[in-house]
């Protein structure tokens, strides 16, 4: 299992989203050396877009470390970044 299924499986379970996207981003961080990272630097940097109706009432802040939570395995070995867009249905119908 890619460790983009990991998450994806992880957030799906915790999170139920009306909507996920995960972008690979770790190919514009090639080359780069940090701990964890494999020999070709692949799947290290990731871009999530989640919208879910679990984040309502929470801060940005309490959204992060939800999801910091649910990837802490992920984040203590090969993934390195995330970069975050949290939202609740309404806020992503909204606009």
């Amino acid at each position: 299992m890619t460790v983009a299924d990991q998450i994806r499986q992880k957030l799906e379970a915790a999170l139920q989203p009306a909507r996920l996207i995960i972008h690979n981003d770790s190919h514009l961080h090639a080359g780069h050396l940090h701990p964890g990272a494999g020999p070709r630097g692949e799947e290290t940097h990731f871009r999530l877009e989640i919208v879910s109706a679990r984040f309502a009432g929470e801060s940005r802040v309490a959204r992060q470390r939800r999801v910091y939570a649910i990837l802490a395995e992920e984040l203590a070995g090969p993934v390195h970044a995330l970069q975050l867009s949290l939202q609740t249905p309404e806020e992503y119908k909204n606009g």
